[in-house]
């Protein structure tokens, strides 16, 4: 019994194997979606090196440009017609293959995305 509840006490202390950790470096954020497509239900996106952002939400088009600025992804985003502005966005990356986008430099709503 007692091994029984230390077992499960020393895996309620170790980190969850799915932590995030933040990405505050454009090359390290470059490195890790250049080539591939940011997937969640519903939407693709492609980020390009130069600075683009193309792809497609709930079946229309998106298009926009980003930027890094002081360890943030800043983007300008149009999604169909309604342009959702510019944000400055907190980028962190999982083990599994995940990145999560946090608007508001990390104060804001997050989207999970993985990569394919």
């Amino acid at each position: 019994m007692r091994f029984t509840t230390l077992a499960i006490l020393s895996l309620l202390a170790s980190p969850a194997s799915a932590e995030f950790e933040q990405i505050t470096e454009r090359a390290a954020f470059l490195s890790l979606v250049e080539g591939r497509a940011l997937h969640r239900p519903l939407i693709a996106l492609t980020v390009t090196r130069q600075g683009g952002i193309t792809g497609r939400g709930a079946g229309l088009a998106v298009r926009g440009s980003w930027e890094w600025r002081a360890g943030y992804f800043c983007r300008d985003l149009v999604w169909g017609t309604r342009d959702l502005g510019f944000n400055c966005q907190k980028v962190e990356r999982d083990a599994q293959g995940r990145v999560r986008f946090t608007s508001d430099r990390g104060a804001g709503q997050s989207a999970e995305f993985r990569l394919r």
